[in-house]
């Protein structure tokens, strides 16, 4: 019977149904039979390659990793299996051997919950075959001679399987190859500075220990090793020892940290006042602000030569530097502040002006014309000098300590090593309540008033706030027995007379706590003669009269335009 007619009464018998996965299985173990019986049948003519269950050849067949493809050459195995017929896998079988009608008639699938039925053991018709050469897998075509080569000689076929390989990865796009640094031998830090030392110094010090005589090295090879070791610690701590001793006798460059503002004495100093700029001045009042941009900024490596108020920052630095060697964390310095209405492509000329010198100058304001006095109270500014009588008279009128400059003899020689101000009394130090009494109504009533009130201290001035600061300094060398040694002096020069009014001016300052160095009292005469023997770094007084005097004599001195006495310009 044959299989349509056996599935179709199968089919036709009440409560019998066959799924579509038990016809496949029946045709797979159909086909495996077949296969067996083909094989029995030539198994002595040959062996037919195995197939997965695509139809493919097995990967051990034609891999080319095998060293042997076949029993056979490949054109004759090829040429006896286009007669043979290769019995089809399930899914060959499926599409070749069964017709359009047994796939329309297939059962449908049970219903879930149905057991399948059994599968029935009927003869298995005779499957339709398909040759070799129309499976989808094709073997390598080799050459012969190269595959007699290759089974002959498997150490031949694995060099031209690298010779390939070679020949892929040069074919390749080639990249950048970047050079590597080989590894250098260590040295010693003595050795290395041997190789690149650039100082003098290191060049005296590794001479001295070029000077000393290698030491012997014992034959073994450990303590050779070990006394190699020891020399070249030896030879680095006798390289450090002479390093020392030179830089010992190299005074100290380190720069000291800026006090903080809160605790500081802030000296803000204008361009002007600080160095000498009139022919700068005299450019921009003649050619305008552009011409004198272009005279800075083609002149911004030449130094400026220092102005009125340079050996006064200087002497203030000493003061800085002696207050450092006593109290190494004092925060009680002055701060210097270089306070300028120039615009700040001029601020490199001042600061390499400023390095030249050594000036330990490090807060700057550039205001590029605008008024600074703006920002003397953001500055916390204690004394403000400059060299524009104008900005002076802002800053006295916000209540800032301030005084124009004036410059000197530049020939006279001032003292390095001790700051020395002078002060005048009225309007400078006290204020000018007693002045308009003298302008007012004379000299007589000035007296009389002056003995009348001897105990009555004096109202303060705008300079009595400076004077305080300095004094607070004073002390504390005083605390140190340093007073014959203090580095600060300070000196009243003023025109009173002792005997009838210098009185109330000593108890005022006893009442204040401050301490005066030297009271001088002229009693009207000229104070240029005694500046000159003093020789202070800035004299302050109120009244110009006193000042051209002082310049006469070369004085460096600051005019303090305060009190009744500007009113009359004497």
């Amino acid at each position: 019977m044959s299989q349509t007619s056996l599935k179709q009464k199968k089919k036709n018998e009440p409560g019998t149904r066959y799924s579509k996965e038990s016809l496949d299985s029946e045709k797979r173990r159909e086909s495996e039979k077949s296969g067996v019986r083909l094989s029995t049948q030539e198994s002595q003519e040959l062996s037919i390659p195995k197939s997965n269950s695509r139809g493919q050849l097995g990967r051990n067949q034609w891999s080319r990793t095998s060293g042997i493809s076949s029993t056979r050459p490949p054109e004759e195995s090829r040429s006896r299996n286009s007669t043979l017929k290769h019995p089809p896998s399930s899914t060959t079988s499926r599409t070749s051997s069964a017709s359009p009608s047994q796939h329309e008639e297939s059962p449908p699938p049970p219903q879930s919950g149905q057991p399948s039925p059994p599968v029935p053991n009927t003869p298995a018709p005779t499957p339709a075959v398909t040759s070799v050469n129309s499976l989808s897998f094709t073997p390598p075509d080799f050459e012969p001679s190269r595959r007699g080569k290759l089974r002959d000689s498997p150490d031949a076929w694995a060099q031209s399987i690298g010779r390939e390989v070679r020949e892929s990865r040069d074919s390749r796009p080639q990249t950048q190859e970047y050079p590597v640094t080989p590894p250098t031998e260590w040295r010693s830090y003595a050795q290395r500075r041997a190789l690149y030392g650039s100082n003098q110094e290191d060049r005296d010090c590794l001479s001295e220990l070029q000077q000393k005589p290698p030491r012997s090295k014992a034959s073994c090879g450990g303590q050779e090793d070990e006394e190699e070791e020891d020399e070249e610690k030896e030879n680095e701590e006798a390289y450090w020892a002479s390093v020392k001793k030179l830089y010992e006798k190299i005074p100290s460059c380190a720069r000291p940290r800026p006090p903080k503002p809160k605790h500081a004495i802030t000296v803000a100093v204008s361009s002007r006042a600080l160095f000498n700029m009139v022919d700068d001045r005299r450019i921009y009042e003649e050619e305008g602000l552009e011409k004198y941009m272009e005279y800075q900024l083609a002149n911004e490596n030449v130094v400026l030569t220092p102005g009125p108020a340079f050996r006064f920052v200087k002497a203030l630095q000493h003061v800085n530097a002696r207050l450092r060697e006593l109290y190494p964390d004092e925060q009680d310095l002055f701060d210097i502040v270089l306070m300028t209405n120039n615009h700040a492509q001029v601020g490199v000329r001042l600061i390499n002006s400023v390095n030249h010198y050594g000036l330990l100058i490090d807060r700057f304001c550039l205001t590029g014309g605008k008024s600074p006095i703006g920002y003397l109270k953001a500055y916390l500014t204690n004394l403000y000098l400059s060299a524009d009588s104008e900005k002076v008279q802002e800053a006295i009128q916000e209540g800032i300590a301030s005084a124009t400059m004036f410059d000197g003899a530049r020939d006279m020689a001032y003292c390095d090593t001790q700051l020395r101000v002078a002060f005048d009394g009225d309007a400078v130090l006290f204020s000018d309540e007693s002045e308009h009494i003298a302008k007012e109504h004379g000299l007589d009533k000035f007296f009389q008033h002056e003995t009348m009130f001897e105990n009555k201290p004096l109202a303060q001035g705008p300079l009595k706030g400076f004077l305080e600061d300095l004094g607070r300094l004073q002390k504390k060398f005083y605390a140190k027995d340093e007073r014959l040694l203090c580095p600060i002096r300070t000196y009243l020069v003023t025109a009173r007379s002792a005997a009838s009014s210098g009185a109330r001016v000593l108890k005022t300052l006893r009442r204040w706590g401050l301490e005066i160095d030297e009271a001088l009292f002229l009693a009207g005469a000229p104070k240029g003669p005694i500046l000159v023997k003093i020789r202070p770094h800035i004299f302050f007084d109120d009244q110009m009269f006193h000042i051209e005097g002082a310049q006469k004599f070369g004085t460096i001195t600051a005019h303090v335009p305060y009190g009744v006495s500007q009113k009359y310009k004497t």
